[in-house]
């Protein structure tokens, strides 16, 4: 099993998840996140003042699938995510040892 993490751009979340109900997808876990690469945050001004805001908005999505799905999943939610410009994120891939259903116990690819 493997365990894929992707940070994108907030706008982006509908797009990445129509792209994996497409594929098959059922389930996953998204958090509202903040952070800066690259990017580095930006300047806004509000009300006359200028201000930093260091840490960007983000969306963190987590899912765990088998190992045979996993560059399928990765392919298409960079083609979601993708503007093109600094700061559309990244996808992290993790190897996963296990996973238990608590409701029946279950274990591995039966619990996902």
């Amino acid at each position: 099993m493997k365990r894929i993490e992707a940070v994108i751009r907030p706008y982006r979340l509908d797009e990445v998840k129509e792209k994996l109900a497409s594929i098959g997808i059922k389930g996953m876990t998204v958090e509202e996140v903040r952070g800066f690469g690259r990017q580095r945050g930006h300047t806004e001004i509000y009300r006359g003042a200028e201000y930093n805001v260091d840490f960007v908005p983000k969306v963190k999505i987590e899912l765990i699938v088998e190992d045979a799905l996993a560059p399928t999943l990765v392919a298409a939610i960079r083609e979601a995510a993708h503007t093109g410009e600094v700061g559309d994120g990244k996808i992290f891939i993790m190897d996963m040892g296990d996973a238990v259903r608590i409701r029946t116990g279950e274990t591995g690819g039966d619990a996902i």
